[in-house]
């Protein structure tokens, strides 16, 4: 029986922990996997429920954290050493940037069979300096370069990777979409939105938006709320925004809020009616969709985010900017309206046509639905790996006849 170590850089809500466990749970039963993670950032909410739900049991690595520290790090490296050479796994997969550094480097000094790495997003956009984002570059080429296959998660991620950044040949890029658990989406619709509703004080003609993700500065917030600001200044409708998750940027998105004069409120300590509410992190993300109209995304870059997959299976029309693979796991101008990076205007103009007309958001609803369960369940996500890790197998093997 094939063993896959499988390495994840944190267990934080996303598609990376998503994708890890459905693998590791759904995987073809003639795979073994052991589930590796490192551990959570504190500004983040902890995920773990995740894979123990499903029954999974992760080794957690306290050392493997999510910024750079040489001394962690290296502790870090010497765990998943010990790990992949008591183990003994014949694929190595790993899973965003500092997992893929690390269990890549350790699988090749260990002589592993089969190393994968699946980029979830990448910090060469967006994050760092331009001599930061170089580094990583660098890094990223010298470690694909030991790696078997690497994997991307969009079209548009695997182009990047190939010729925008040269992190390797195309050949040697797989296509693998994430996959999902998307059927709580499409269950107890009407009793989740009265729950939601009911909590926060929705009425039935306030139309609500949500903005789910971690308040750091890459998810540009600030933007955001310039085109709420807009949005309100030109309609009649009456607008509820939810804040979902919490994060560093938080007091920073409250300042902007006082600055554009926009009336908000962290519902976790005031339950009152306001125009923006900090919800902070909420679990259940299917009632969240079920209670709101329309939901938003305004990051700088992303690689998929989850948010808007299950958005898109909850039935709910999108406006976002047009970042990363977003425009791959969307259909531009019928289930999401997209718009350019960091353009406050043109957000606006977006989040107003879904405000001010019903019969739009129906029509891009039931194309969203159709869309996200055909190309994001976790059944396709699975087989396409297992094929993959197969082939993977099979090459080895050929290679020592």
């Amino acid at each position: 029986m094939p063993k896959i170590l499988r390495i994840i850089n944190r267990f934080n809500l996303g598609g990376p922990i998503y994708n890890a466990a459905y693998l590791s749970k759904y995987l073809n039963s003639d795979f073994e996997t052991l589930l590796i993670g490192g551990a959570k950032d504190k500004t983040e909410a902890n995920s773990e429920y995740i894979v123990n739900n499903l029954g999974i049991k992760p080794i957690i690595i306290d050392d493997m954290k999510r910024e750079i520290n040489i001394a962690k790090d290296y502790k870090a490296f010497n765990k998943l050493d010990k790990i992949i050479k008591d183990y003994k796994p014949d694929i190595v997969h790993t899973h965003a940037s500092k997992a893929g550094a690390l269990g890549r480097y350790a699988a090749y000094k260990n002589k592993v069979p089969v190393i994968i790495h699946t980029f979830h997003g990448h910090v060469f956009d967006a994050y760092f300096s331009s001599v930061q984002s170089n580094f990583y570059k660098h890094l990223e080429r010298k470690l694909a370069n030991i790696s078997t296959r690497i994997i991307a998660i969009s079209e548009e991620q695997k182009k990047d990777l190939a010729h925008k950044y040269n992190i390797c040949e195309e050949k040697k890029i797989e296509l693998i979409k994430l996959g999902f658990d998307l059927e709580r989406f499409n269950q107890n619709i009407e009793e989740k939105r009265t729950q939601f509703r009911d909590k926060y004080l929705i009425d039935d003609d306030e139309v609500a938006i949500a903005i789910t993700g971690r308040l750091v500065p890459i998810k540009n917030h600030k933007m955001f709320l310039e085109a709420v600001a807009q949005v309100l200044n030109k309609t009649s409708k009456k607008i509820r925004i939810f804040i979902v998750g919490d994060g560093e940027s938080r007091k920073e998105i409250e300042d902007k809020a006082k600055e554009l004069e926009l009336d908000f409120v962290d519902f976790t300590l005031e339950q009152r009616k306001a125009t923006i509410s900090f919800t902070s992190w909420l679990k259940d993300v299917d009632v969240v969709n079920a209670g709101v109209e329309i939901v938003a995304l305004t990051s700088l870059n992303e690689g998929t985010p989850v948010s808007l997959i299950e958005a898109q299976a909850s039935g709910k029309p999108i406006a976002t900017t047009d970042v990363g693979g977003i425009s791959n796991i969307v259909i531009p101008g019928k289930s999401a309206l997209l718009s350019p990076s960091d353009d406050a205007d043109a957000f606006a103009n977006n989040l107003l046509k879904l405000v001010e007309d019903k019969a739009l958001r129906d029509e891009m609803s039931g194309k969203a639905k159709d869309f996200v369960m055909e190309h994001f369940h976790y059944s396709r996500l699975v087989n396409d790996m297992s094929e993959l890790y197969y082939r993977l197998l099979e090459e080895v093997k050929s290679k020592k006849a």
